[in-house]
């Protein structure tokens, strides 16, 4: 459970880059933003750990690097900038049900009905509490919107596949983040080029998705993903929209409507709906592994003493 707590602070933090976006990025430049966010947070965290990728985990980590940072970054903020709102969280409800079916097919884990129908429920609660009647559905970033999210799909389960190679996770986060920062350099430069001056405000916005959206918040969701199942973490990123709607609402003077408030407490309910089985579950395993452990301690007290008598 603590586990599963920390971990949804993540989805949580990722939930203020809507509002950071709007509010303190210089407009038109995602894929500036992008790289700005992954870069600097993964070479503090390779400064810290002073460790290089080897073997094949040099092309492992590129290609976690692009699907989980790089390709979902730059796909994000081309949504985040062409939608209004929190439209562009609404498109992340889709990734519970795209990593069930990654999951299945490349994990071998046992799907069950709850989290499927808890990944349908919880995308029509974020859709009734972003969407408004006078949101725009702009092509592009409805499509970059789905792309990211099926990218991100895509690398959470390459990761829980591929795992750790025996370095801490500061190490494998500081991979991925400068992997998929350096990979949209070279298409930051030939699409937006090189920005002619950043604010103070600019560079507090950028600071802040560095340093907290992506060091520490990367950082605490590979954590979980090394101890929670994958289809257990990816309901959690249910919690982003509704945070982004709450700090519109809270923070940016947008209203929120009884369709919205009530759009939150369904897509709320749902992830923890959804989440409750897997928490009886390791509560049964847990009690059980006790069970066994009590049982064989008379065995072993036993095996104990007759090595003494011989």
């Amino acid at each position: 459970m603590r586990v599963l707590f920390v971990t949804a602070l993540t989805p949580a933090v990722w939930g203020t880059t809507y509002a950071i976006t709007t509010e303190f990025l210089p407009p038109g430049r995602p894929l500036l933003s992008g790289v700005l966010r992954a870069l600097p947070a993964g070479l503090v965290l390779l400064a810290l750990t002073r460790r290089l990728p080897h073997g094949a985990w040099w092309w492992k980590s590129a290609v976690l690097g692009a699907l989980n940072i790089g390709l979902f970054f730059a796909l994000l903020f081309v949504s985040a900038y062409r939608l209004p709102g929190g439209m562009a969280a609404v498109l992340g409800a889709a990734q519970p049900l795209l990593v069930a079916g990654l999951s299945a097919v490349l994990l071998g884990e046992r799907v069950s009905l709850r989290t499927v129908l808890a990944g349908l429920i919880g995308a029509v609660g974020v859709a009734l509490a972003v969407l408004t009647a006078t949101a725009g559905l702009d092509p592009i970033g409805i499509a970059a919107g789905l792309a990211g999210t099926a990218a991100m799909a895509g690398g959470l389960v390459l990761t829980k596949r591929w795992g750790r190679p025996g370095v801490s996770l500061l190490t494998a986060t500081g991979w991925q983040l400068t992997a998929g920062g350096l990979t949209l350099i070279p298409v930051m430069l030939l699409s937006e080029g090189v920005p002619g001056h950043l604010s103070a405000e600019n560079l507090l916005g950028y600071g802040y998705l560095a340093l907290i959206g992506t060091a520490l918040a990367y950082t605490l969701w590979f954590r979980g993903l090394d101890r929670l199942p994958a289809t257990q973490l990816s309901l959690l990123s249910l919690l982003s929209p509704v945070t982004a709607t709450v700090i519109g609402w809270a923070a940016l003077g947008q209203s929120l409507t009884p369709v919205q408030v009530g759009g939150m407490a369904i897509a709320f309910g749902a992830v923890v709906w959804g989440q409750w089985s897997h928490v009886r579950a390791g509560h049964h395993a847990a009690r059980k592994a006790g069970a066994d452990r009590t049982r064989q301690r008379p065995a072993d007290r036993l095996r104990g003493g007759d090595v003494a008598r011989h």
